[in-house]
């Protein structure tokens, strides 16, 4: 089967994934085995829809919520552990359902150490997830919350978890003698666990572009393989084969399988069989396999921002990055970086930018001086940390430099690339550069130059313009809310996660605010207030329950009027604008 039908086959896949229909599984299979034996790629594609839209209706028939009852189970961790806002969240299966489950208090800490894939004794209430969370949740098959009132034994689980496990703890303990900062972005690099990094550092990377060094992509999976090759081309070629597979299931287990790692993994695995079986095969193919295996086993995954971001960028590489490294002058290993860059963030262009916004300029440049320490930051870190975590503090310090240095070299490029003033690029612009590469790539360089240069040139001047020059009390991000006039600003900080208003702040080009009103005092708020007086110059703050703060109090904050209605234990004000040295009252 030719490319071309390869693709439309993975095509077909997603469109099955994303329209369910109670087709029957052996109708699908049948089509599906037809068309192989008949060696009809056309009906074979049509079969692969009926397939993928028969598994995709099937999950959603497996997502009926349950009634609120209490249950004791043993449960499997899927997820690890991860505080939000005083609770702990974790993913778990009990029997063959997937659950939601929040922790306080005891059990909290029962589950605190606890990995994915150890099992572990739990008593709560179930409950059908709420229905605002109800779409998010389903991507991950879940349909269910459990408020985990008690946690008994645990047991480490299987032989791969257990190997997994121990070897991340084993990372992670030689880490100990890094900063916070820093051992969270070494889990990051590693192991693509993002649970401990600050909401400023989760902004920086997200501000340059740089955010998908912290996750587990293709690049960790080859960094892993040729650590393992001096081992694997030692074997003949069917053992290699073995030994390889067995590698990325033990990558897989030790990072979660989140999706980005599914992408790669099954790409990686396709790409392997086809060499042994002496049937190499393009870029393109292998993608197109890997998304069509996966969507057939896991129709909601085409449902996934992290699988699309991971399918775009390879995607993007894939047809463009070749192209544009044959055209661009320069030295090849530059034009090669570059070109791989350019073609990564067009592919990524039509998920990220309506979900997280405009795509910085700055992440061109910063990608191509940060990428060539994240290969090294991964190998060395693997191969130095675990050697580290079994060696005395003061030698596993000496041990994890180079990591350090390495690290240290990346979060500066994220730092200044996010804060540099160049502007950023929407929807259209990103499809109108995207329409100049493929003309790069057809060979019009002069025409795909001057509508370039266009782009960059309109993105600079707007740089100092990423957002209104007013704003009369907008909610920037949910659970925010500001004020912005004649170079004041004043913002009402409410339910709002921290790095959702570290990132509203920074695209509005909001460098000061004169007066932060704390809405209540819940832990969430309070955790986005100190990320953002840690990013943005805060003059003043408004806390609920403060001493001195009572309804009624007024106060002028640039051109507006701002009066406290309750004060303890949650904040209210009214704002109101003057234009006058006379106040009106608040109406």
């Amino acid at each position: 089967m030719s490319d071309r039908y390869t693709v439309a086959m993975a095509a077909a896949a997603a469109g099955g994934a994303l329209v369910p229909r109670g087709v029957p599984l052996v109708l699908a299979l049948g089509l599906c085995a037809l068309a192989f034996a008949a060696r009809r790629p056309t009906l074979l594609v049509i079969g692969v829809a009926l397939l993928t839209s028969a598994m995709s209706a099937r999950s959603w028939a497996g997502l009926t919520p349950p009634q609120p009852t209490t249950i004791t189970a043993t449960a499997t961790l899927l997820t690890d552990p991860e505080p939000i806002a005083g609770a702990l969240r974790v993913e778990l299966r009990v029997g063959h359902r997937h659950l939601e489950a929040w922790a306080r208090g005891g059990a909290a800490g029962g589950l605190y150490n606890r990995l994915a894939g150890e099992r572990v004794e739990v008593a709560g209430g179930l409950r059908a997830v709420p229905a605002t969370m109800a779409a998010r949740l389903a991507r991950r098959h879940i349909a269910a919350q459990l408020n985990v009132d008690r946690v008994g034994r645990w047991w480490p689980g299987s032989p791969p978890a257990r190997l997994a496990n121990g070897l991340r703890r084993t990372l992670l303990r030689g880490a100990s003698s890094m900063p916070d900062d820093q051992r969270s972005l070494f889990s990051g690099f590693v192991l693509g666990d993002d649970r401990g990094q600050p909401p400023t550092i989760t902004d920086d990377f997200r501000g340059s572009g740089l955010s998908h060094l912290l996750v587990v992509s293709g690049e960790n999976v080859a960094f892993v393989l040729a650590l393992a090759a001096p081992v694997l081309r030692r074997t003949s070629l069917r053992s290699r084969l073995a030994l390889g597979l067995a590698v990325l299931f033990l990558f897989g287990v030790l990072t979660r399988w989140e999706p980005s790692v599914l992408r790669a993994e099954a790409m990686a695995a396709i790409a392997m069989t086809a060499t042994v079986l002496g049937r190499p095969a393009s870029a393109v193919r292998v993608l197109a396999l890997a998304v069509t295996g996966l969507l057939v086993v896991d129709p909601m995954l085409v449902r996934s921002v992290g699988f699309l971001l991971s399918v775009g960028a390879c995607t993007g590489i894939a047809l463009l990055a070749g192209p544009i490294a044959h055209r661009l002058p320069g030295p090849r290993p530059i034009a090669a970086a570059m070109a791989v860059t350019i073609a990564a963030q067009v592919g990524v262009a039509p998920v990220l930018i309506p979900i997280f916004g405009p795509l910085p300029m700055a992440s061109i440049p910063a990608n191509l001086v940060a990428i060539p320490a994240a290969g090294p930051i991964v190998v060395w870190g693997m191969t130095s940390g675990v050697v580290a975590g079994w060696s005395p503090a003061p030698a596993a310090a000496l041990l994890h430099i180079p990591t350090r240095v390495l690290i240290g070299w990346v979060a500066l490029v994220a730092r200044v690339a996010s804060r540099a003033p160049l502007g950023h690029v929407g929807l259209g612009a990103a499809m109108a550069l995207a329409g100049a590469l493929i003309l790069v790539a057809l060979g019009h360089r002069r025409t795909a130059l001057v509508a370039v240069s266009a782009l960059v040139v309109s993105a600079l001047l707007g740089a100092g313009r990423t957002g209104p020059n007013v704003l009369g009390g907008e909610e920037i991000a949910a659970g925010l809310r500001a004020w912005r006039q004649d170079g004041a600003t004043l913002i009402v900080v409410g339910e709002v996660r921290p790095d959702a208003a570290l990132a509203a702040l920074r695209q509005r080009g909001i460098g000061r605010v004169d007066l932060a009103v704390l809405s209540t005092t819940a832990q969430r708020p309070a955790a986005a207030l100190d990320a953002i007086k840690q990013r943005v110059h805060v003059r003043a703050v408004l806390r609920g329950g403060s001493t001195g703060v009572v309804a009624g109090d007024r106060a002028a904050v640039g051109p507006w009027q701002i009066e406290v209605r309750t004060a303890s234990p949650r904040v209210t004000v009214v704002v109101c604008a003057h234009h006058s040295a006379t106040v009106a009252p608040c109406s």
